[in-house]
């Protein structure tokens, strides 16, 4: 049986994990904001799946969660019932994840068996399967990061554990692009364009991974004015402990680097959006440039707003949604010009 050189089957599965991962992205952030992420201190990637289901095995569970530094610290006046809100948020987070791992693996054997993949998407269906294990044991190690020497998760591995699951939603949207279209048949959009459009999906990209830096570090909890922190333009940083601590662990420099990116995927987007609407005649590439464009203003105008209300879980929220938006919106916008030829007629560039 010959493969085929689309699916549409198969671009709507990867669509489906794509759409689950941004749920789930969601569902973290409102486990983060809310301080729930270590109320659950074993990993049982199976047995897990059931919760606590009588009084009994909810005081079990409180007591393994009394064990830790972030009870004894932050939380030593907790009830049971209020031990259990938490508990509900981080259970849904790793429930989700399961769901997901699920969505990955059983229609990714169906279809490998009823041959609907197209050969040379395969390989990319399988390692999409293997990052989403990898995500599974990052999840773990990063909250066994919180449960011994700390009351929160180490900022670095709560930034690689949201970066993973960005790459997992990205490799899945690009994916299905590739099935729902088929193989470009052309040499892409010239060298320029496809730069350009890299640069601003590497510059979305890594304003996600500070932005993660920021929460790890609970620095929106600080400097809570703008356009100035403190005061200043710059706070005052003490770099004493090392540049990996400053640059990872310093209150003050990640929210300064989170920001000043800010200013640069702000400008640098508002100008390629602008270049591309007189140069492209495509209409989709100019929307999806556009939808860029006034979202990337908002999210700069949530981002404040997320300051001034000292991280208001609804700010918090819908600025780590406006972050996953526009990340989705830079990789449509880059395959689209990847394949450019097949996708619009150009000018001289």
């Amino acid at each position: 049986m010959r493969l085929p050189l689309k699916s549409p089957s198969v671009a709507i599965w990867l669509s489906i994990v794509a759409a689950m991962v941004v749920l789930i992205v969601m569902v973290g952030g409102a486990t983060r904001l809310t301080g729930s992420g270590l109320s659950i201190t074993e990993w049982k990637p199976i047995h897990g799946v059931v919760p606590p289901l009588n009084d009994a095995q909810w005081a079990e569970e409180f007591t393994k969660y009394q064990q830790i530094p972030q009870y004894k610290q932050v939380n030593a006046n907790m009830s049971v019932e209020q031990f259990k809100f938490i508990f509900w948020w981080e259970w849904g987070h790793r429930l989700l994840g399961r769901l997901i791992g699920a969505a990955v693996l059983i229609p990714f054997i169906v279809f490998l068996f009823t041959q609907a993949i197209p050969q040379r998407l395969i390989w990319r269906c399988a390692l999409l399967v293997g990052l989403v294990g990898v995500q599974g044991t990052i999840g773990w190690w990063m909250v066994h990061s919180g449960l011994a020497n700390r009351i929160d998760v180490a900022p670095e591995r709560l930034m690689t554990h949201l970066s993973l699951a960005l790459v997992i939603m990205i490799f899945a949207i690009w994916t299905a692009n590739e099935a729902l279209h088929g193989q470009s048949r052309g040499h892409g959009a010239p060298g320029g364009w496809v730069a350009a459009v890299a640069g601003l999906f590497g510059l979305t990209f890594l304003q996600s991974m500070l932005g993660a830096l920021v929460a790890g570090n609970d620095a929106g909890l600080v400097y809570n004015d703008w356009p100035l922190m403190g005061g200043r333009i710059v706070p005052l940083v003490d770099y004493s402990k090392g540049l990996w601590h400053v640059f990872v662990h310093d209150q003050g420099m990640v929210q300064v680097l989170h920001r000043f990116n800010a200013y640069l995927l702000l400008i640098y987007a508002t100008a390629l959006v602008l270049w591309l609407w007189r140069r492209c005649l495509d209409d989709g590439m100019r929307l999806i440039a556009a939808a860029f464009g006034v979202l990337v203003w908002c999210q700069a105008a949530l981002g404040v707003a997320t300051l001034w209300t000292n991280v208001h879980i609804a700010f918090g929220l819908l600025h780590q949604l406006g972050a996953v938006l526009l990340l989705i919106l830079a990789t449509l916008l880059l395959w689209k010009v990847a394949r450019a030829d097949r996708d619009f007629r150009r000018r001289n560039f």
